[in-house]
């Protein structure tokens, strides 16, 4: 009895807990609780705005085996403190301070603290590096704006029009290899376009090759134009940033400089004593010359019908020697004229041997 009397009372008790939240709903929703259930976490679209953000300043490294891309604590303070608009994606917590709103995130699975993996400067540097390309996973997962790093764990969405560019690589290599049953204007338009491209990279690197050494040798500074023009991740503007970076290292001593400058002018004597002569420059520029002709010229009917041309007359010459040594050669076996004449040149051969001997 008294175990049907307490369902009884939990019976009543939910009833009425459901008719409460059925009045105290605010009637001005109009998205039924299920679908208000499947809407995105408010802070995954904060995440997901921060990170395609183009301010907040990133990097990617390798956590694990894993690339991954990460930033610095102090710089996700000052990127808050200069977009405070992003924080209305939070709703109601768009108060939070900073700490507590990565905090929410490191909880949420959405960022992991990392550490650097060299803990120790290299020598020759005065310090670590502002970007170390090795992390591992820090114990505390916690924020810090003092030297922490934090990466992202969920995979970005790619724009459309990173899409539509992997996309476009296989009708790229299609093109390519139907680049020799292109017209020969089409042909020329990029062969002369690569050689171009081709040719301004190589002055690019030579004219920043030749400012580095110039400026070690004689200021010993490290001056290179376009620093990030070899580098493996990084965006458009950064990749054509003309101005150096700021020389973080220590000043190169005075015989290390004049130890590279001795090599390089040997270097200089010994290509200028084993250039080629005027005749061998003019063989090379022969010889690519035709390549070049070849590839332009060719032609899948011209080659073709240059096969079928070279079977034909391989053909015919081995029908040609086949007639001349069976059919020549049996007719004079059987002719006795043949036999005749023969033995007249051997028995003048004799008599002009004997009359030399006499």
């Amino acid at each position: 009895m008294k175990k049907a009397g307490a369902d009884k009372k939990r019976a009543r008790r939910s009833s009425a807990a459901v008719k409460t939240n059925a009045t105290t709903r605010d009637p001005n929703t109009d998205t039924p609780p299920r679908k208000q259930g499947n809407r995105k976490d408010v802070f995954q679209l904060f995440a997901e705005k921060v990170r395609d953000h183009k301010d907040l300043v990133s990097r990617w490294a390798v956590l694990q085996e894993t690339r991954v891309e990460y930033f610095r604590g102090k710089d996700f303070v000052s990127f808050l403190k200069n977009h405070p608009e992003l924080k209305d994606i939070l709703e109601s917590s768009r108060n939070l301070e900073v700490e507590d709103i990565v905090d929410a995130l490191l909880k949420k699975n959405l960022l992991v603290r990392c550490d650097r993996v060299v803990k120790t400067v290299r020598p020759g540097k005065r310090k670590l590096s502002t970007w170390p390309a090795h992390l591992e996973i820090y114990y505390e997962q916690t924020f810090s704006d003092n030297e922490a790093f934090f990466a992202w764990t969920f995979v970005n969405k790619h724009p459309l029009w990173q899409t539509l560019l992997s996309l476009s690589w296989p009708v790229l290599t299609l093109a390519i290899c139907l680049f020799p049953v292109y017209p020969h204007q089409a042909k020329l338009l990029i062969l002369y376009s690569c050689a171009g491209v081709l040719l301004l990279i190589l002055c690019l690197l030579l004219v920043r090759a030749l400012i580095f050494g110039a400026s070690y040798v004689l200021f010993g500074k490290r001056i290179w134009i376009f620093p990030n023009i070899l580098a493996e991740e990084a965006t458009l503007g950064e990749l054509f940033r003309f101005w150096p970076k700021k020389d973080e290292e220590e000043k190169p001593k005075l015989t290390a400089r004049l130890f590279y400058a001795i090599v390089a002018v040997l270097a200089i004597l010994l290509l200028r004593h084993h250039a080629p002569d005027e005749a061998a420059r003019a063989r090379y520029q022969r010889r690519v010359s035709n390549i070049i002709d070849d590839v332009l010229e060719w032609d899948p009917r011209l080659a073709l019908s240059g096969m079928m041309d070279s079977m034909q007359s391989e053909v015919n010459g081995t029908e040609t020697n086949n007639n001349v040594t069976d059919g020549d050669g049996s007719e004079k076996a059987a002719s006795p004229e043949y036999v005749e004449h023969e033995h007249d040149e051997s028995t003048d051969d004799k008599d002009l041997y004997n009359d030399d001997n006499i």
